[in-house]
């Protein structure tokens, strides 16, 4: 994904950065407003834009007093944010996020899965699940595939280890010398089932957001993902169109 073209889009996406990787803390006073301008090099209506777009967000809150980062904002990174930041500072979590791995195994993948991986009958993948919290907040539950023969080359990806856990996708790309060169996200609204509603402290049939995704290269898929989210929590992406040629 490329950087966004507009001055005001960059700063935004470069303060929402500094804020889901912890460097600007929950409830921290940004700078003010004249000062910031000048640190992004850019016009006080230029940030004001980009700060306007981080409160419609929820990444910020602005009072009489300045302008500050939410407390335990309602949103909640995408796929392409954890991968992003994975290959960046080496984990997947937001700042003051948890994980807690409750399965790490070898398994006879569901069809639709091994067709993803392209394997032959009997094939077996590694099958991990995992949720993550942010103090008494569930923010997450994910189930992550991947191909059986990484796990001797990756021997945390059959360890529940919340340690090495945050930083399993560099750790494989390091070791198979495999590098994520495209990904995929479909979402969908639905009610959680009762595996789902359990480990995010829902009630059964409550709305949450579920998606999966797909990294892979020019050898085929690295990892296939699923997840879902409460309610509560909001996902925002941000993208460029390439320009279109002339016509003749």
């Amino acid at each position: 994904m490329s950087q966004p073209d507009h001055p005001y889009m960059r700063v935004a996406e470069r303060i929402r950065r500094r804020i889901l990787d912890g460097v600007l803390k929950e409830g921290e006073k940004l700078v003010p407003q004249r000062e910031l301008a000048k640190q992004e090099g850019i016009s006080i209506a230029t940030l004001g834009r980009a700060l306007d777009q981080l409160q419609v967000e929820g990444y910020i809150t602005t009072t009489r007093r300045g302008t500050f980062v939410a407390n335990a904002p309602a949103v909640a990174p995408s796929s392409y944010d954890r991968i992003a930041r994975v290959q960046r500072t080496g984990s997947v979590l937001a700042a003051g996020e948890t994980l807690i791995v409750t399965a790490a195994e070898l398994v006879k993948p569901p069809q639709y899965v091994a067709e993803l991986f392209d394997l032959n009958e009997g094939d077996q993948v590694v099958r991990r699940q995992w949720h993550t919290g942010k103090g008494q907040q569930r923010t997450g539950l994910f189930v992550t595939w991947y191909p059986a023969h990484f796990a001797a080359a990756v021997p945390e990806l059959l360890s529940t280890s919340r340690v090495s856990s945050p930083g399993l996708l560099l750790k494989i790309q390091q070791a198979t010398g495999r590098r994520v060169a495209h990904g995929r996200d479909d979402m969908h609204g639905r009610d959680a089932d009762a595996r789902e509603a359990n480990f995010l402290a829902l009630r059964v049939g409550s709305p949450i957001l579920a998606g999966a995704h797909r990294l892979w290269d020019d050898q085929g898929v690295i990892e296939y993902g699923e997840w879902c989210l409460p309610y509560r929590l909001t996902v925002g992406y941000e993208y460029t169109f390439a320009t279109a040629p002339d016509a003749p």
